[in-house]
Order: C-alpha cells, then structure tokens, then sequence
C-alpha cells in the first residue's frame, strides 16, 4: 500500500480507504464486516470511514465499528488507524437532527464518540452544505470539534467549489484548516473537474473520493443488464434503474474491454484512473467480501495510463 499526503497536512492517506456506508449496519452480517476490516488492515489499509447515519438502521455501523475495534484493535492499535465520522444528513427526528447547526454537528459528535466507545476521532465532516445555516456557524462547529479534542482534523463533504472557498477560509481564520474534501466522483461523476479540485489544489486541501464504482456500475456486474439482488434492483437502493440505461451499458462494455487490455477489472481500473490524478489523495471503497476487497487493492499494481488508453476512455465516456 502507497499512501499520500492529504493535501498540505502532515497526515499521510492510503490510496485506498474503507468505507462502511453499506454492508456493516445491523441488518448485515457482523462476521462479514470483522472479516473485512481485518482484511483491509492487514493489506495496508489504515483509514475507515463512517457516517452518524450509516447502517441500516442509523447509527449501526459505528455501533458495530466500535465492537470490532474493542474485538481486533488493542492498545497502541488505535494509534494506527485513521477514523472518521460525519453528520449532515438527516439522523433523527424533530429539529435538530439534521442539516449544519451547531447543535446537530456537536450532539451528533456525542453520540458517535458514544456508539464506537473513542475518545476521538482523526477526522470530523459536515456531510453536506446547509444553505439555512450561515457557513461560519457550521465551521466554527467543526473549529470546536478540534479544539475540544474531540476530533484531531476537520473536513467538509458534498460542497460544490465557491462552498468549499469559502469554508476552507473561514476555517483557516479559524486557526483550523480544512483537511480534506470528500467528493462523489468517478468516470461517470464528472462534476468535481468544473472547478472543485482546482480550488483543493489552490488550498491545499486533500479530495478523497466517495463512489469510485458509480455504485457498482463499473464493474463487469452490469455488463448484461441488471442481476438479481444488485443495488439497480433493490427499490430500495442509491442506484436508480434508469442509471443503466442500454447506453450506459455500451459504456460499460467498451470500458471493460480497455480494462481487460490492461489485465485489470473494469473496477480495478476505475479506481487506477482516479488515482492518476495527484490531487486524489484517496478512493473510499465499500466491500461486500473479502474477495471483493482484495480485488479492489489489486487495481493498485497498475496506475499507470498511455495517453492513447486516456483519450479512448474519453471518447467512450463522452
């Protein structure tokens, strides 16, 4: 495992993080997802990613993170991973659980300190932009997680660019910087390229990227059409069926054969065409195996991309 700088910070990242937004919640099977963080760990991956919200049911995940931390992660072993946690999205009911209030962030902050049984976190997020709240509020929020100790770093997640100008310096007036953005980005998510890592760069604030896979969809999964129990399927899911469009699809397959030509996954190679750019300091994976999870950390033994398999790739994607 290679792990980069985020952003101007002196904390180093593996190029590829864990998620836990599905497979770990309470209606998962616990085993499973012990397996998996154990896996991740010993393959190099020291950084897990949560939100108060991730299960289902909300709060689950960091309930059961926090078992298999107390289970496999002993003594000076805490000093070894990184932690984070967001709040932004809706997490309970009635005025408060949601959005960017201080109220919300701090009592959020609580209650995932609570459910992991830490002291702290290494990273605390505002999930997402609540344009109700003014953005100082927000930021003098995460400002006080740091300070309070109960997070040693702050981040923003889901801000379009000028949001993110101006977070970024309210928390640098604030003697807190922000350290790193967390973006949904992929081959199909194309948005953080019209200005949002440009700003990153200019604030040297690290990007780590959240759906690499566009929620399955580059892997060789939809190469025939929706299967059963994928996420397309389940009424329930993130990923629409009207996301697998048949010229969706097409993309897929001519995508999967430049994978193959390079001896790579279509989801290997995915998450390498992220990682070329120097300003991903990390891809956020999920997993359903082990299997899966080892898969993924192989796309890891070639980043590299010849400038005719970029502008074919370009070409497909339009």
């Amino acid at each position: 495992m290679k792990y980069n700088r985020c952003g101007k910070s002196g904390l180093l990242l593996p190029q590829i993080s864990l998620g836990l937004w599905h497979n770990f919640g309470s209606v998962d099977n616990f085993e499973n997802g012990e397996n998996i963080v154990k896996a991740a760990f010993d393959k190099g991956i020291t950084h897990f990613d949560l939100a108060n919200n991730y299960g289902p049911v909300p709060g689950s995940a960091e309930t059961n993170f926090g078992k298999i931390l107390k289970n496999n992660f002993h003594g000076n072993l805490r000093d070894e991973i990184i932690i984070t946690t967001k709040a932004g999205y809706t997490m309970w009911d009635g005025p408060y659980g949601d959005w960017g209030s201080r109220k919300y962030l701090l009592s959020s902050l609580d209650q995932s300190l609570k459910r992991m049984n830490l002291d702290y976190v290494d990273i605390f997020y505002s999930h997402r932009f609540d344009p109700e709240t003014p953005l100082e509020e927000t930021m003098m929020a995460l400002d006080y997680a740091v300070r309070s100790g109960k997070a040693l770093y702050a981040g923003i997640s889901n801000y379009n660019a000028e949001q993110t100008r101006e977070a970024t310096e309210i928390l640098k007036s604030l003697g807190t910087p922000c350290l790193i953005h967390q973006v949904k980005y992929s081959m199909f998510v194309r948005q953080p390229e019209a200005g949002l890592l440009d700003v990153l760069e200019e604030k040297g604030v690290g990007c780590i990227a959240f759906s690499p896979l566009a929620q399955g969809l580059l892997t060789d999964k939809y190469l025939k059409g929706i299967p059963e129990n994928s996420r397309a399927s389940n009424p329930n899911g993130h990923l629409k069926t009207d996301e697998v469009s048949v010229e969706r699809i097409q993309k897929i397959i001519q995508l999967n054969t430049i994978a193959q030509e390079r001896n790579q996954s279509l989801a290997q190679m995915a998450l390498a065409w992220l990682l070329k750019d120097k300003r991903i300091t990390s891809v956020l994976i999920g997993a359903s195996s082990v299997g899966q999870l080892n898969n993924n950390i192989e796309s890891l033994q070639n980043l590299d991309f010849s400038t005719a398999e970029l502008l074919e790739i370009e070409g497909i994607l339009g």
